[in-house]
């Protein structure tokens, strides 16, 4: 029993990083249409630049400072791209941005490793989430737990300014329904930029997160890029509760396919997105028209 809790918390610790890149992901791929495919490299910049803040600042800027300025500085990075780069592919056909961020992709991960080689930066944890924390009687890893916290913590305030604010329903109703939001005399156009950056925020905070507890290499998105967009055909494209859900969902499939079948662990996350769009096309949140 003390094992499944283990890697329960292991698993919702993982997947609190691909819920919180996917949700991203998924409100730019509703309100652009952009498959956005720098989205890994946008994560991997969010732990590089928490990694090189802690030491350029001779470790002032320590997590607790990463979690606030990372986020605001991958925001206006990501505005940056939209403003330069994506806005004018967005009226073509979407594989001219898929291309386009598969290339953006590829540009950012040579620089990093240009500027600071293949090898791991290092990244302490602070003191206060050091060891194992002892809960109904099973000790977990202080960090996991306090992942996980953070993640849902997250997650319910996008939520909660999605569904109980003015400008949240207004992006929401540009990520479910463009045309109709159009329709209804919504300036989609409008929202197109900030929504990009937040997006981008939030791959790189799920960065932050995740610099004390992988090996920061310029390499560490590319195999996240692949999981994240089974999270997303998992969730159902567009769909912001799906994105969360299966991101969890997948940690816990990583997790206890690692425990109990590690050869397969990988496998079994895409055969489980197999599964989901044999019975349901449009993802487990998806909308049946969007299949």
């Amino acid at each position: 029993m003390n094992e499944v809790v283990q890697y329960t918390v292991q698993g919702l610790a993982a997947g609190s990083f691909y819920a919180l890149a996917a949700l991203g992901l998924a409100i730019i791929f509703g309100v652009l249409g952009v498959v956005n495919f720098a989205h890994g490299a946008f994560y991997m910049l969010g732990a590089v630049a928490s990694a090189v803040l802690l030491a350029e600042t001779s470790g002032w800027l320590n997590l607790w400072w990463a979690l606030l300025v990372v986020p605001v500085l991958m925001f206006l990075f990501g505005v940056l791209i939209e403003r330069v780069l994506v806005q004018w592919l967005l009226p073509l056909d979407p594989l001219y941005n898929f291309l386009l961020t598969f290339g953006v992709t590829l540009l950012l991960v040579d620089l990093v490793k240009r500027r600071y080689g293949v090898s791991g930066l290092p990244y302490s944890r602070p003191d206060i989430l050091q060891g194992r924390l002892e809960l109904f009687g099973v000790g977990l890893p202080r960090y996991q737990v306090f992942v996980l916290v953070v993640s849902l913590l997250v997650c319910l305030v996008v939520w909660l300014l999605m569904t109980r604010t003015r400008i949240g329903m207004i992006v929401r109703a540009s990520t479910e329904k463009p045309d109709l939001a159009r329709a209804l005399g919504i300036n989609v156009g409008r929202w197109v930029t900030p929504v990009f950056g937040f997006g981008v925020a939030l791959a790189g905070l799920a960065g932050v997160l995740a610099a004390p507890f992988r090996a920061i290499t310029a390499d560490m998105g590319s195999n996240f890029i692949i999981i994240l967009f089974a999270v997303v055909v998992i969730g159902g494209l567009g769909s912001i509760v799906g994105a969360v859900v299966a991101g969890f969902l997948v940690g816990l499939v990583e997790a206890f396919g690692q425990a109990y079948a590690p050869t397969f662990a990988q496998i079994l996350i895409f055969a489980l997105m197999a599964v989901v769009v044999l019975v349901r096309p449009a993802g487990l949140f998806g909308r049946e028209e969007a299949a």
